[in-house]
């Protein structure tokens, strides 16, 4: 009986994680100071690419967060999403946003993937592709913002739920990976995040520094955002 196509071979996804485990001339001895060695390199990549993307958004990033503590000061909530892993990180910004650390400001921010019940009702109802964009237009409002993660920059349904979210007003912050795909040619994005990698792994984590980096600058903003609302409320 068989595995199933392929069987007994493994996947090229796998073998360029750690392809001296499939090469068959690696001693069995010599696999620990393998694996440690590519731990140390995947790390040393990682960090570079932080600190490339870091250094190459540093303004944006002020900026962006400059204009969500705005919204967040006149009442906005932040809205994330995205799909797999991007998904999870969307969840887990929505988290961070919504249950910070004892002195940081909890904000009103909520992940589309979140509910399974709505989820999975616009999907065998109107189309994944919509999954995202009927949310926001049934609950958002022009104070709100809108976060979606993509590693591709191509995902059909975060585009179509940065042109609702647009088209209602919404603050619009993209984050993608390699040159920002689909993303880099839609016009009605505030702050397109790209980080310069075609590595989904690197993407991923170096995406969770932008978003962790938005809300630390966001929490400073706050106080001076909620300010100026108060003296135009005057």
């Amino acid at each position: 009986m068989s595995d199933g196509p392929g069987a007994g071979e493994v996947p090229d996804t796998i073998r360029e994680l750690y392809p001296f485990l499939y090469e068959g001339s690696t001693e069995p001895d010599a696999v620990p100071a393998e694996v440690m060695h590519a731990v140390r390199d995947k790390a040393a990549e990682l960090i570079a690419l932080r600190r490339t993307v870091v250094a190459a958004c540093a303004g944006q990033i002020a900026a962006c967060a400059g204009a969500m503590a705005e919204r967040f000061a006149a009442g906005g909530r932040l809205f994330t999403f995205g799909n797999g892993g991007s998904s999870t990180d969307a969840q887990g910004l929505a988290t961070t946003f919504l249950h910070p650390p004892p002195g940081s400001s909890v904000l009103p921010a909520l992940s589309l993937t979140s509910d399974a019940a709505v989820v999975t009702a616009l999907s065998n109802d109107v189309g994944f592709e919509w999954v995202f964009a009927r949310q926001l237009a049934a609950v958002g409002r022009r104070a709100d913002i809108a976060v979606g993660l993509t590693t591709s920059g191509g995902s059909a349904n975060v585009l179509r739920a940065f042109e609702e979210a647009a088209r209602q007003g919404l603050l619009t912050v993209a984050l993608a990976g390699r040159d920002g795909g689909r993303l880099a040619g839609l016009d009605v994005l505030d702050h397109l995040f790209v980080v310069p990698s075609d590595s989904v792994h690197r993407i991923q984590e170096a995406q969770a520094t932008v978003c962790h980096t938005l809300w630390e600058v966001t929490q400073q903003a706050l106080g001076g955002a909620r300010d100026m609302v108060r003296g135009e409320a005057r």
